[in-house]
């Protein structure tokens, strides 16, 4: 039985929903002080700049929310200066763990709050991505090429939130060759 926001052989149809601007007002404020309260798992002010217009990006109407249109659509976005955070940017991946975690706590928490685990199988074509195999992949209800990944979640009466992951290694991929 389907959810009445889906409809049969629309897999990923999404519900509408009616936000009006105001829903929204200080949205950007917010986001910046999630940043900033992130701000120490990031040692350097440049990379969390370059942190930040990504996230912007991430939230903007763009049909390609790559890196280039991402730049290009952030007032003063540099191409480069996102690709090299990405690429190469240093982060206390530890210290954003926590701080995240504690602006979940402080936000979300609730003696009722759940914490739940999913393994989840997306397909993957080729071979280069990190843990593709021919494995079970939940998507198709099938064996097929693509990557597992488990993640856990919190839920509460306040919200939800992903609170870690982690891709899983086919036994193929741990071996000398």
């Amino acid at each position: 039985m389907l959810p009445a926001c889906r409809t049969e052989g629309e897999g990923f149809a999404m519900p509408t929903f009616d936000v009006v601007p105001s829903d929204v007002e200080g949205f950007m404020d917010e986001l910046q002080e999630c940043q900033s309260a992130l701000h120490d798992g990031v040692p350097r002010s440049a990379p969390r700049a370059h942190c930040f217009d990504s996230r912007v990006g991430q939230f903007s109407k763009l049909a390609r929310q790559s890196i280039e249109p991402m730049a290009l659509q952030v007032e003063g976005g540099t191409i480069r200066g996102l690709q090299r955070c990405i690429r190469a940017g240093v982060w206390d991946e530890e210290q954003m763990g926590w701080n995240s975690h504690q602006l979940g706590a402080e936000e979300m928490g609730d003696p009722d709050g759940v914490l739940m685990f999913d393994e989840t199988g997306f397909v993957k074509t080729g071979q280069d991505s990190v843990g593709v195999a021919r494995q079970s992949c939940g998507t198709l209800g099938q064996v097929a090429n693509g990557q597992v990944g488990v993640v856990a979640g919190y839920a509460s009466r306040q919200g939800y939130a992903l609170v870690d992951q982690r891709l899983f290694l086919p036994e193929a991929w741990l071996t000398d060759a």
